[in-house]
């Protein structure tokens, strides 16, 4: 079905070609027609507004059809639109047209025989415009949809934990409660230092069930109502409320980094030993206002000590981290 408020953009250097246009398009009930007399006029014109349809002489001074088409396709991979062009031509042998399709130009009418071909063509354009662009409208509220679930999901599919998006989240919310209810936390940053090396001994596969083991030990360390969470492939965290903080210190969470580092894991035939570091962030009221994303980086930037030590590394916050 034809749409007259189809948006048309007729580029001719001719000013008697592109009236006669004009007039036919209007004859046959579009409304919404421009006009540029040179290709760069009607770059500016599609700055301003982008258009369904344009037409086009190939041979304009300057610069040519096939060149405006290129700077058109330029915009429309920016912009996320779709131009329908027909060049207007006088070439009408199979090299020169070729070289057109091959430019990004959807359709051409020979000038020899624009009075019959102009509306026809335009019609076929107006209904695949209509096509292109639902589809585009479609791919863009796939899009959206597609970023809305992965902002909603907080599940590690690999471990069924919860991810690092999770791990934030709740983070957030436990400062939240300590900041209206009282009370305490301690977020615990397990890193596996010689993971990467493992990876590169023993594949992928290997590195995924090495994960979904290391998982399920830790599951059975914790505490029901704690918060565990696989933030990549060498990193998990432990989101914990004490009831008094003065009562939790790194020997508090020493069965969890001797587990890791002691006992080792055995994967199909093989019995793999870890490197397993842990740094340990403490902190009540008096270090609020915090920010997941301090604590986060601040677990992160001790990690390497724990590492380098073979123990917890433990920092217990009595301040705001701007203070510190």
């Amino acid at each position: 079905m034809q749409n007259p408020l189809l948006s048309i953009l007729v580029v001719d250097d001719a000013k008697f070609s592109s009236v006669m246009i004009g007039r036919t398009l209007n004859q046959a009930g579009y409304q919404d027609i421009r006009f540029a007399s040179s290709a760069a006029q009607a770059l500016k014109l599609l700055e301003e507004r982008p258009t369904g349809l344009l037409l086009a002489d190939w041979l304009m001074p300057e610069m040519d059809g096939l060149e405006l088409t290129a700077h058109i396709r330029q915009q429309d991979e920016q912009h996320d639109h779709y131009t329908y062009i027909i060049l207007l031509t006088g070439k009408e042998d199979d090299n020169a047209l070729a070289k057109a399709f091959d430019h990004g130009v959807d359709d051409f009418i020979s000038k020899t025989t624009m009075n019959e071909q102009l509306i026809p063509r335009v019609y076929a354009a107006d209904r695949l415009h209509s096509t292109l662009t639902r589809l585009i409208r479609e791919k863009q509220r796939l899009a959206v949809n597609v970023a809305s679930l992965e902002s909603r999901n907080q599940v590690d599919p690999l471990t069924g934990l919860g991810n690092a998006r999770h791990l934030k989240q709740m983070l957030a919310k436990n400062l939240r409660q300590i900041e209206s209810r009282g009370g305490s936390l301690c977020y615990l940053l397990i890193g596996i230092e010689n993971m990467p090396e493992l990876s590169q001994q023993y594949g992928r596969t290997m590195h995924k069930e090495l994960l979904r083991a290391i998982a399920q030990r830790l599951q059975q360390l914790i505490r029901p109502l704690d918060v565990l969470a696989r933030i990549d492939g060498n990193h998990f965290a432990v989101l914990t409320q004490p009831g008094e903080l003065q009562a939790y210190s790194p020997a508090s969470f020493k069965r969890i980094h001797d587990a890791l580092n002691i006992k080792s894991f055995k994967i199909k035939e093989d019995f793999i030993r870890l490197k397993a570091g842990v740094s340990l962030i403490t902190l009540d009221s008096k270090a609020l206002p915090a920010k997941p994303e301090h604590i986060i980086h601040l677990a992160s930037k001790h990690l390497p000590n724990s590492y380098a030590s073979n123990r917890i590394d433990a920092v217990r916050l009595n301040q705001p981290l701007q203070s510190i």
